[in-house]
């Protein structure tokens, strides 16, 4: 088959529990983020946007429905001959259907689709981050370093830095020391979940870990220290833009909010470097005769007659006469009736807000979502 120099594989398996119930039954990268979008429309729009031609999305857990919205890979203009997204669930095993059992054990399990194209580059992405990024000037600098792996990495707040992977690295971004999610973090450098490897390397360590029996085969307790330790050349790529994690109510909300500020650096409105989306068929937004609609994100279909502020509001959201939303999140499809009021709010989609219903966090307190008919 025809080689593409770098291939792309999309961790989207994850089960997304502190997302609470918007995950009940829906992947987590299937979740609704920004008016319009779901997650998983950021990494594949920037495969898309970065030139990557063949894109495999491994998924597992409440998988249906992100299953068939990625398969329909003509929205990231994917569809051309020797491209195309490929949903890529566990395998079937001889005791019957399994689960990866890890990150790199999502890898491992599809290494025949991998070497079918002869890439000699594979990038491994996490499903459920919001970001925009050019991979192929990360792929310039890895070929530039004579790299054997290349981490994304970001600079967080050290009072963070035990959520995520930590690493040390030289005056020349070689790292020399790794650490997954330690108790107390040496560094502040936190690896993105963003790897490109040497695929004839990888390929290699995987199936040394495949049969590790004391192996979580998961890339960063397992494959990365191990490939450190073996003497790989291992560089750190340094990430400017906006990187959030949405894998809780708070962060997901707080990711929505930064939508609406003045200079937002994520930039949703950049034709240069398109999210590409599902285009759902809906009438145009109506501002009614009482509506009011400020500092806000209202997609199409709405219908709005109430007061909307600070807000994003998703496709067919109705707020009735009287109704006040402020520093919210209304999900698809939802309704907020006459003289609702809601602050600080998360609602998710197809649920109802009853008439006079008051709905407010006090200062301090987390986000309250609200996920059934209240």
């Amino acid at each position: 088959m025809k080689q593409n120099n770098m291939l792309a594989m999309i961790l989207a398996g994850g089960r997304g529990t502190r997302l609470l119930e918007l995950t009940d039954k829906v992947a987590k990268p299937a979740v609704f983020f920004g008016g319009k979008y779901r997650i998983i429309d950021f990494p594949l729009s920037n495969c898309a946007n970065s030139g990557i031609q063949v894109v495999g999305v491994l998924t597992q857990y409440e998988s249906v429905l992100l299953n068939s919205y990625v398969a329909q890979d003509e929205k990231w203009g994917l569809d051309a001959k020797n491209s195309g997204v490929f949903v890529l669930p566990p395998r079937e095993k001889s005791e019957g259907f399994g689960l990866y059992r890890g990150t790199a054990d999502a890898i491992t399990q599809n290494i025949d689709f991998v070497d079918q194209y002869n890439p000699k580059y594979v990038l491994v992405l996490s499903g459920d981050h919001i970001y925009k990024m050019d991979y192929s000037l990360m792929l310039d600098f890895h070929i530039e370093n004579q790299a054997d792996v290349t981490i994304a990495v970001l600079e967080v707040p050290l009072r963070e830095a035990s959520r995520f992977g930590i690493m040390n690295a030289d005056e020349n971004n070689k790292i020399y020391e790794f650490e997954e999610k330690p108790e107390e973090p040496k560094s502040n450098l936190a690896s993105m979940g963003v790897y490109i490897f040497d695929w004839k390397t990888l390929r290699k360590e995987l199936l040394l870990d495949e049969v590790d029996e004391t192996s979580h085969h998961d890339f960063g307790r397992n494959i990365i220290p191990t490939l450190l330790n073996k003497g790989k050349r291992l560089f750190a790529y340094r990430f400017k833009g906006y990187w959030k994690d949405v894998g809780t109510i708070d962060s997901l909300w707080e990711s929505n909010m930064d939508l609406l500020k003045e200079r937002n650096k994520l930039d949703l409105m950049d034709s240069s470097w398109r999210i590409y989306t599902e285009d759902v068929a809906a009438t145009p937004q109506i501002i009614q005769e009482e509506g009011v609609v400020k500092s806000s994100i209202v997609n199409q279909g709405c219908v709005i007659n109430g007061h909307v502020e600070n807000s994003v509001l998703f496709t067919n959201v109705v707020v009735k006469k009287g109704a006040v939303i402020k520093d919210s999140v209304i999900m698809p499809n939802s309704v907020i009736n006459e003289g609702a009021q809601l602050k600080k709010v998360l609602v998710g989609p197809d649920v109802k807000i009853s008439a006079n219903k008051v709905l407010k966090t006090k200062r301090g307190q987390e986000v309250m979502l609200i996920h059934k008919n209240v």
